[in-house]
């Protein structure tokens, strides 16, 4: 009897761990989740797009599909429109009775503004402007719409580029995006162009009527859009009624219900790393006021409850706060703060309800509202029903003592079946920016599958080193103008602080990240190679020099990361390169990249595996580019891709023989039939 015991135990050992016992690469791949969410003004309604994948197996590849569902007084939520749709912009006329949207339906060669009735009916297609609508905003009666959308091209420049003349004249060749009034009630009414100075990056009607507020660049290229958005307030016919030069980066705007005031999103100096001060200004621009300014933390949405209140989400560590303010900057209070519930979108109706989308550690963003009667936030979508099945794994917020004294915060998943006699591979992941954080919510994706890696044995480690936001300006500063400096130092401190623990095998370590999160793990696999077992970077840096030199938006590195530019600190750009470190390297690294990547040139890569592969003793390399893909891969197709090699490459070398790569050819799983 023993015997058959011993034996059924040891057949049950050696079967392999099911998915069901965890969340998949399959599973991450179809999760959907909530995107823009909007509330009508009457407080009736919310009106959200739900983000749906493709399915490889049965749907040409591409980006995923965007849909408009619906939640009605009740709470019951149904698709408006829905199935391979892509909806955007969602926003309510002001008397409630229809949403409008951007989309390119049908005919359109371009995307267009369309409204759907909430009582039932098909959408009508309200613009026909011959280049794509980037921004709009109704009156406040509803009877006009403000729009942008580029400068449309001349007929001689279009017959031009039909026999073949569509040459680039780099960064000259722009065409600014202009802003539009269209009538609604004349009938068969085209779109007047309004004569702005600059190109038009967002338009909001005020509550009043008689104005709009305008954020602006001088050029309609990505580093003013980043860098140089200015505030201009204008009437109608396009009269200058006032300014607000803000320095730096600039955030969400609003008017108060009143239309005597506009808060917005701003910074202190332009060598703020990213916007995140609660600023107001009058009607007519001129001076703000900082609602704020001992915030230890940033401000990313904004709101307003009624002329005088503000409402704001700030991020602080890794949480999220809902909170109002009054418009001089006293009476603070929290609504709403919630260990583990973080808040990224914000809507408002007339009657005060609150409406946001949200994630938890156990869910991907979904729809939440707030009344002024309750204190609890109701949760009033389920994107993914079958995530309740899932088994997943602890989420920790974790802190620790970085070499210098610095606290650092950071979230750490641990392994599914944890056994505290066990120590574990570890896999850094490590965010961008690097003026970004994150947040104690939803952490898994396509590219940083944690429940997933979570599932197959892993701890996976989410620290917010020196220069993350959440911490207020103080801290997103340290990091400025010394590039890999104590800002990498952070991440291998926050591995020793794991293995002290005793959590983490220090042989079995793998380190990963996109764009700055990329660069880091350029510098795990060269400076720090030592430290790291494998690496897996995606759209990084290797080499400041070229890097800045390649980029869409080299005054924003300039302004807010390296404060010099190379010709004035060529060591500061070399010691911060990673391929002046590739004699050092050891690390297997699994190199990826958009190849039509304007941010980090795809040379960024190509260099450092070379650099890598021309080694007396080079360490295990692959570089894989995705076509036509950017700073971050969009189609199914390359994301599935991406998950399966950064899991067969970290499994191959923290938990494998390791040796030589894996073969370059995947198993997709996918029954593509004939």
């Amino acid at each position: 009897m023993r015997s058959f015991v011993a034996l059924v135990t040891l057949v049950l050992m050696s079967l392999p761990v099911m998915a069901s016992q965890g969340m998949s690469l399959e599973q991450i791949a179809r999760l959907q989740s909530v995107g823009q969410v909007a509330v009508s003004p009457d407080g009736r309604h919310i009106a959200y797009t739900r983000t749906v994948p493709r399915d490889l197996e049965t749907e040409d590849d591409g980006p995923a599909w965007n849909q408009l569902h619906v939640i009605d007084a009740a709470g019951n939520s149904r698709p408006f429109i829905s199935g391979q749709v892509n909806v955007g912009s969602i926003s309510w006329l002001p008397d409630s009775q229809a949403i409008a949207f951007l989309a390119q339906r049908g005919d359109d060669s371009q995307r267009q503004l369309y409204t759907i009735p909430v009582a039932g009916g098909e959408a009508e297609r309200r613009t026909r402007l011959d280049s794509a609508v980037a921004g709009y905003s109704f009156s406040p009666d509803g009877s006009r719409v403000a729009l942008i959308a580029l400068e449309p091209q001349s007929a001689e420049d279009r017959r031009m580029a039909e026999r073949g003349f569509d040459q680039i004249i780099f960064e000259e060749d722009w065409r600014p995006r202009r802003l539009w009034i269209l009538d609604l009630e004349a009938q068969g009414a085209e779109p007047q162009m309004v004569e702005v100075e600059g190109s038009v990056q967002e338009v909001q009607w005020s509550p009043a009527g008689d104005r709009l507020a305008l954020k602006v660049t001088p050029r309609q290229l990505v580093d003013d859009t980043l860098m140089f958005q200015r505030l201009r307030i204008v009437s109608p016919d396009g009269e200058e009624l006032g300014r607000i030069e803000n320095p730096g980066k600039l955030g969400p705007m609003a008017w108060s219900p009143d239309g005597q005031q506009l808060a917005f999103i701003g910074t202190d100096t332009i060598q703020d790393t990213r916007e995140g001060r609660l600023l107001v200004a009058s009607s007519s621009g001129g001076e703000w006021r900082n609602l704020l300014p001992n915030l230890d933390g940033h401000v990313w949405h904004v709101g307003w409850r009624e002329p005088g209140e503000v409402v704001f989400i700030s991020y602080e560590g890794v949480e999220a706060r809902v909170g109002q303010i009054n418009a001089r900057g006293r009476n603070e209070v929290t609504l709403l703060q919630r260990d583990g519930l973080v808040f990224d979108a914000l809507s408002i109706a007339d009657d005060g309800r609150l409406v946001f989308g949200a994630s938890t550690p156990e869910h991907p963003r979904e729809v939440y509202a707030l009344s002024r009667r309750n204190l609890e936030p109701e949760r009033l979508t389920r994107s993914n029903p079958w995530l309740d099945e899932v088994r997943l794994a602890r989420q920790e917020v974790v802190t620790y003592a970085a070499s210098d004294g610095l606290e650092i915060e950071g979230l750490l998943i641990w392994p599914l079946d944890y056994d505290e006699d066990q120590s574990y591979p570890l896999i850094l992941a490590v965010h961008g920016g690097p003026e970004a954080h994150y947040s104690n919510g939803w952490l898994t994706t396509y590219n940083l599958p944690g429940q997933h890696a979570a599932a197959q044995g892993y701890f996976m480690f989410y620290p917010n080193y020196r220069g993350s936001t959440g911490r207020g300006v103080e801290f997103a500063l340290t990091s400025q103008g010394r590039p890999a400096m104590e800002e990498f130092s952070d991440l291998v401190d926050g591995v020793d602080y794991l293995i002290a623990r005793g959590l983490v095998d220090p042989e079995r370590v793998g380190i990963t990240g996109g764009s700055y999160g990329g660069y880091a793990s350029a510098w795990g696999a060269t400076y720090y190679s030592e430290r790291f077992a494998a690496a897996v970077m995606n759209v990084g840096i290797s080499d400041k020099i070229s890097m800045l030199g390649t980029s869409d938006i080299p005054q924003e590195l300039y302004l807010v990361h390296y404060l010099t530019w190379p010709w004035e600190d060529w060591d500061l750009f070399v010691q911060a390169s990673p391929i002046f470190f590739a004699h050092r390297a050891q690390t297997p690294i699994l190199i990826l990249h958009g190849d039509a990547d304007p941010r980090v040139d795809p040379t960024q890569s190509r260099i450092l595996y070379r650099y890598l592969s021309l080694q007396e003793n080079p360490p295990p390399v692959r570089l894989v580019l995705y076509r036509g893909e950017g700073h971050g891969n969009q189609r199914a197709a390359s994301r599935w891709d991406y998950s399966l090699r950064l899991m067969r490459w970290m499994d191959h070398y923290l938990k494998g023989d390791g040796g030589a790569p894996p073969d370059y050819r995947l198993d997709y799983g996918l029954n593509l039939g004939d």
